[in-house]
């Protein structure tokens, strides 16, 4: 178990020293910070508001009871609201990463197929 590309051949001959080399480089860093940086605040907000759907469910039932329209309620609208909001993360995800993650990801993969590592 655990990361067998630094301490083994790759199957493309790569050395675990090029990987190595390759995750300490500026660019690699980059790409890393770029990605923490969206997917760390977002995943912490998501978090908050499940767990505050969580809370009100349990700690404040009359609230979520309480008629909005027809038979649907405050509970029944913040429910499907969690559910639009795991589409709306996913879509403004793939476009952050296409737009941001990508281009920077495919260089180093390139690099590497190549067998330069990343300078």
């Amino acid at each position: 178990m655990g990361n067998d590309a630094l301490t083994e051949e790759h199957s493309s001959g790569q050395t675990a020293a090029v990987f190595r080399e390759t995750q300490s480089s500026e660019e690699f860093t980059t790409l890393r910070r770029k990605h923490r940086g969206f997917v760390l605040p977002v995943t912490a907000v998501c978090l908050l508001w499940y767990i505050s759907f969580v809370l009100l469910a349990g700690y404040a039932p009359d609230f979520m009871a309480q008629p909005v329209f027809g038979s649907v309620n405050v509970g029944i609208l913040l429910g499907l609201s969690q559910v639009a909001t795991t589409f709306i993360v996913t879509m403004t995800y793939v476009s952050y990463a296409n737009r941001n993650l990508d281009p920077g990801a495919r260089a180093i993969r390139e690099r590497l197929e190549k067998n330069e590592g990343v300078r």
